[in-house]
């Protein structure tokens, strides 16, 4: 049985301001993961607004490829990110031991290849999968040569964010964030080279996006495994200078913790799929002003995700010392920050709903004023969506720094699939709100989630936080 351990530092600490103090690390932690997600997110933007220049045809394939593709993407980031709270944990219990996180970061890069394995064989099946769910034979064999490019890039990704997981734990994102920025132009490059084929490279059209992305996260993953030779801190590790051996309690520690926390992930990224769909039943004016606003909210949820990520850290290190009061200080801290956040964001949202959306669609030309009214209308109801929305990913990181996920696990389920989604369709197709029904669906979907993951935090805080054993 674990007890809460009260340091001299701990004692001294509470004479001082410490929300200012951990404020601080949070950010310092956070802020390099946060330009990395919009890169990343820029990265695909890139993909797709290529495919756009090279037809209208190739921009509908590389949309319901990348479709396919995405689930399996964040089901294995969800399982691979679980070394970060171990990692963490083990750096909070013994800053000096360096063997517990070499032996947790070769689990996590033994399961990014064993994952990527069955991923490749499903996503080479690719036009019999999306023939068999009702697409065009035409656009799923296009979709198909996208992805026998794309799928490639499942390996170096799970690697990539393994490398990225274990670097945040031991307090080095810097170079998360340097591979993230010049990834967005060597795949930029890379995409107008293959697509097109300049320079003399052959003319691979839509093939050659996926090969680029492929490449792009290659480059990525070097970029970190040279730095875990570069970095005094990061090479004593040994990283990726020793023999990755299986360690089957650490490798099922991993598989425990991560798969709830992939199944999280990938039920919240189906629930926005599907209101995809059923916004296109509505009409093409209330699908392109969903996915307009769709691409505002995502970015605004770059800073959460950070958030979130950060949170898990700074959680799983005062875990690991078995720090209650720590946990609690470190939780709370961050879910602060992101609310605040959130709240600026839902005030530009309601105050500038024309300047958000004017960076998509041109919000004077009269044939878009059918779009733009709708738009406007989904903007107002993601003002309200950005509060839970910010608050459910920052308090699923905070349970995640204390190992905990199958209770988020299902606690998504029930909100994005037994609330969000039903409500939405309700309201979306039985009374006259239509496309803003669906939204305020997401909404409480998103409220539930939110306020479930938060009562569960307390729970586990008044419990304080240590029922199961750090490993």
């Amino acid at each position: 049985m674990l007890q809460t351990v009260e340091t001299d530092n701990t004692r001294a600490a509470s004479s001082r301001p410490w929300f200012a103090r951990e404020a601080a690390a949070m950010l310092a932690l956070s802020w390099p993961l946060i330009v990395a997600n919009v890169a990343q997110s820029a990265m695909t933007t890139t993909d797709l607004m290529m495919l756009g220049w090279l037809s209208p045809k190739a921009l509908a394939a590389g949309a319901l490829g990348y479709n396919l593709f995405l689930p399996l993407l964040l089901f294995g980031i969800g399982l691979i990110g679980a070394a970060a709270p171990i990692v963490a944990s083990l750096v909070g219990a013994n800053a000096d031991d360096v063997a517990g996180p070499r032996l947790a970061a070769h689990q996590a890069f033994i399961s990014a290849i064993a994952v990527a394995l069955p991923m490749w064989a499903l996503l080479w099946n690719a036009q019999s999968i999306l023939i068999a769910f009702g697409q065009e034979p035409d656009l799923a064999a296009q979709a198909a040569i996208y992805l026998h490019g794309l799928q490639w890039a499942l390996a170096p990704a799970f690697l990539f964010f393994a490398a990225r997981s274990v670097f945040s734990a031991l307090n080095r994102t810097g170079p998360t964030l340097l591979a993230g920025v010049l990834a967005v132009g060597v795949n930029a490059a890379a995409n107008y080279l293959l697509i097109f084929g300049k320079l003399g490279l052959p003319a691979l059209g839509i093939f050659g996006s996926g090969l680029a992305t492929f490449l792009s996260q290659c480059f990525m993953l070097l970029v970190l495994i040279s730095y875990a030779f570069i970095d005094p801190h990061l090479a004593r590790y040994r990283l990726f200078s020793s023999v990755w051996r299986i360690d089957w309690r650490k490798l099922g520690q991993l598989w425990r913790l991560g798969a709830p926390i992939g199944l999280t992930i990938t039920f919240e990224i189906t629930i926005f799929a599907a209101s995809v769909f059923l916004m296109g039943l509505i009409g093409a004016a209330a699908l392109e002003a969903h996915a307009v606003v769709f691409q505002i909210v995502s970015l605004a949820f770059m800073i959460p995700l950070g958030l979130s990520q950060a949170a898990t850290v700074r959680v799983g290190h005062a875990f690991g010392a078995c720090d209650r009061v720590n946990v609690s200080r470190s939780g709370w801290t961050a879910l602060t920050i992101g609310l605040g956040f959130m709240v600026l964001s839902a005030s530009t949202m309601l105050l500038f709903p024309k300047f958000l959306l004017s960076g998509f669609i041109d919000v004077d030309a009269p044939a878009n004023a059918e779009t733009v009214e709708r738009a406007g209308a989904f903007l107002r109801v993601a003002a309200l969506f950005q509060i839970f929305d910010g608050a459910q990913a920052v308090a699923a990181g905070m349970l995640r720094g204390v190992h905990d996920a199958r209770a988020p696990m299902l606690i998504a389920l029930f909100g994005y699939w037994g609330i969000g989604l039903p409500v939405g369709a309700l309201l979306a197709f039985e009374t006259s709100l239509a496309g803003v029904g669906l939204w305020i669906g997401l909404a409480c979907g998103l409220a539930c989630v939110s306020v479930l993951l938060l009562v569960r935090w307390r729970l586990r805080e008044k419990a304080g936080f240590f029922k199961e054993a750090v490993s």
